[in-house]
């Protein structure tokens, strides 16, 4: 058969496979289909199809079919993050800077920390940290990857749950918001080629010059154009920032960040925001789950992610309490910030491929970061509801609690 040939086969498991689960199987309280779709990866990659099938895996996924995926998912996920950019507000986290900032910080510091101590149990082996990979950047990758908040998919468990549009729902999305700066902010840190740091340095301050004629670029702009410069511009800051030695998704979520979402129809954003998930993330996660792997002996994968949920997870629950009693919340209110912002979802998995990428971590963390990426995940909406029933049954006290 032929590439095209086979690359439509891969497609088609692709794109029916996952979905068939989640329609009939009715899991979507548990698993939202694009958990499900990060699931359907990793069993089609080598670690579960491969090693069951190899004929049939090496057969669909040829090293043609596999770059073509590659490409196609690495400008899904570049349209994402992008979004992922656009979406933050930061004006409205300084209009509540002190709760922000208090939150944002103890939601972000203390599983970072833990997660730190997490990298340094599995330092102290053999077959996590990546060939080109130096211990601070394995430690610190870690911890980031156990502090992040999966702002986009956050956006569609809230909406699941019709929290987006209430005040708590924008209280959280302003802390997360906060954390998603500070951790591609650590991501760039981390990838600093201390050899190329000029040219690093020097797409920085071009980035930083370009930006201002760019926005007043858009501001004169139609809105059906705007969204036209925003993908090419999107393409320029990737190409940029992959150029001077920085992953490419660094300059996308650059790309969007600089960019306001009020320049864009809200209900327009959602509905691409929704396109690009139905279209083209499917494929993205098939090719992380092309990377997934066991090798590291045994079932210490499962422990290191095993590790990494509990690490991950707890510090989330630990923040939000701290940040409850500083600020006086409500009663419940800590539970449910804590555990809607410990969710990962994609923005853990985007992080821990560009670590994979550059060699910081090896294929067996990438699998353990990626099955904590699923359940923290798959966690969310089964201890939120209940929890979110009972504070506000009777009383719409929750719901109009502003900052």
């Amino acid at each position: 058969m032929s590439t095209t040939e086979i690359f439509l086969i891969a497609m088609l498991v692709i794109f029916t496979v996952p979905y068939l689960v989640w329609r009939y199987a009715n899991i979507d309280y548990f698993a939202p289909l694009v958990i499900v779709q990060i699931i359907g990866g990793v069993l089609l990659g080598p670690g579960v199809l491969g090693a069951v099938f190899p004929d049939y895996y090496h057969f669909v996924f040829t090293q043609p079919v596999v770059q073509s995926l590659n490409g196609l998912a690495s400008w899904g996920v570049m349209i994402f993050v992008m979004i992922a950019g656009i979406e933050l507000d930061l004006k409205l986290a300084w209009n509540f800077r002190r709760e922000s900032l208090v939150t944002a910080g103890l939601s972000l510091g203390v599983p970072l920390a833990l997660g730190c101590l997490a990298a340094v149990v599995l330092l102290g082996q053999q077959g996590w940290i990546g060939a080109k990979g130096m211990n601070w950047q394995f430690v610190l990758g870690i911890g980031m990857a156990c502090a992040v908040t999966a702002l986009p998919v956050l956006v569609l468990l809230l909406e699941k749950m019709e929290m987006l549009r209430l005040p708590i729902g924008q209280r959280i999305l302003r802390y997360a918001s906060l954390d998603d700066i500070a951790i591609w902010g650590v991501l760039a840190i981390i990838l600093l080629d201390w050899e190329r740091v000029g040219r690093q340095l020097g797409f920085l301050l071009v980035f930083a010059l370009v930006t201002i004629p760019f926005r007043k670029g858009m501001l004169k702009a139609q809105e059906k154009d705007r969204w036209y410069f925003a993908l090419v511009w999107l393409i320029l800051c990737a190409l940029g920032a992959d150029w001077s030695g920085l992953h490419f998704m660094v300059g996308a979520f650059l790309a969007g960040v600089v960019m306001d979402a009020s320049w864009f129809d809200q209900e327009k954003m959602d509905q691409f925001r929704h396109h690009i998930l139905l279209a083209v993330m499917p494929v993205f996660f098939l090719s992380t789950g092309l990377k997934t792997n066991w090798g590291v002996g045994g079932y210490a994968v499962f422990y290191a992610a095993g590790l990494l949920v509990l690490v991950s997870v707890g510090g989330k629950l630990l923040a939000a309490r701290a940040a409850g009693r500083i600020l006086g919340w409500r009663a419940g209110e800590a539970s449910i910030i804590g555990w809607l912002l410990q969710s990962k979802g994609l923005i853990e998995i985007v992080f821990a491929n560009i670590l994979l990428d550059k060699q910081i971590i090896t294929n067996d963390t990438f699998t353990a970061l990626l099955l904590m990426a699923v359940a923290s995940t798959m966690l969310t909406v089964p201890m939120v509801a209940p929890k979110l029933a009972a504070n506000v049954a009777g009383s719409d006290e929750l719901k109009q609690a502003g900052a």
